[in-house]
């Protein structure tokens, strides 16, 4: 999926690496930076083992569904996945096969999912090793892009968070904490064109390394705005999927508001929908031809 993303990088980002491109911006909607926005509770995700459905040392933990997430640890001598299957689609996952719990949201919305843990048994032949079901049903459909996952990794300590919390201190409502956090990324945060050239199949994001580092591919970028708009209390998708006219593999965002909201590269975000905001893009100066109107998204996976 991400060697994708490395043609992307060396076709498109070479041109890009400057300065930001100009933003129109409505005047009326800039934040007036003289604070007011509230941070509101941090929504964290967990695995809990003690509740977990087990066999043969692999562990699915379905407590908190209702929350958006499904959790999961196992040991093996083989490479795993995790499969979280509903009537209308299925996601593989890489998880550790040494334990270490990874969590997953559930995208699919309110329906019946299957969850199973498969271990590969010779090439790219996979055996159920533990699968457990859950009818879900979720109050708030927000919940699954409210919380850490695997895909969207921090915690109220994480560096990001405390990025996050200080640029929403500076802004007056829910869009002036996206503006701040958008234009942090932006101006911060630059196109990583050697990692992209070694990245790894199954390979994770650390929001905190690529604020530390202030370089990142498109996963990265996506992944650590995710975690600072989650953190305040935003609904945020990691999306994958593809961008004509050259149909390249690309890692984005889609935030949610109820408000109208500020224009980010080309497009205004409008209320009550899901908007793209692509920071890579913006962030390297790519042409704007690339961001259009949106609907040269096509939306893949999301996270």
């Amino acid at each position: 999926m991400l060697c994708i993303c490395l043609l992307f990088g060396q076709s498109v980002f070479l041109a890009g690496c400057g300065e930001k491109p100009a933003v129109e911006v409505d005047a009326d909607k800039l934040p007036s930076n003289e604070g007011g926005f509230e941070t509101p509770a941090f929504l964290d995700s967990a695995y809990h083992g003690e509740t977990a459905a087990s066999v043969d040392e692999a562990y699915i933990d379905t407590s908190a569904v209702s929350e958006g997430y499904v959790a999961v640890s196992a040991y093996s001598d083989a490479r795993l996945k995790f499969q979280v299957i509903t009537d209308e689609e299925t996601y593989n996952y890489d998880i550790s096969s040494e334990g270490k719990p990874s969590v997953f949201p559930l995208q699919s919305g309110n329906c019946y999912y299957t969850f199973r843990v498969m271990k590969n048994i010779v090439d790219s032949k996979y055996a159920e090793l533990c699968s457990t079901g859950a009818d879900v049903w979720m109050g708030d459909e927000f919940q699954p892009y409210l919380r850490p996952s695997d895909y969207v990794n921090y915690s109220p300590d994480s560096v990001c968070v405390q990025k996050a919390n200080e640029l929403a201190a500076a802004a007056s409502d829910v869009n002036g904490v996206v503006a701040n956090i958008y234009d942090y990324v932006c101006d911060n945060i630059r196109y990583d064109k050697p990692k992209a050239e070694n990245i790894q199949s199954g390979y994770l994001p650390d929001p905190d390394e690529t604020l530390t580092t202030g370089k990142g591919i498109c996963f990265d970028y996506a992944s650590l705005t995710a975690g600072m708009l989650r953190s305040q209390g935003i609904p945020t998708r990691v999306i994958f999927g593809y961008v004509s006219p050259n149909d390249v593999y690309h890692a984005w965002n889609m935030f949610w508001t109820q408000e109208t909201g500020w224009i980010t590269v080309s497009f205004e975000v409008s209320g009550n929908e899901w908007n793209r905001m692509d920071l890579t893009f913006s962030a390297n100066g790519s042409d704007d031809s690339f961001i259009g109107d949106g609907g040269n998204y096509t939306d893949v996976y999301k996270y």
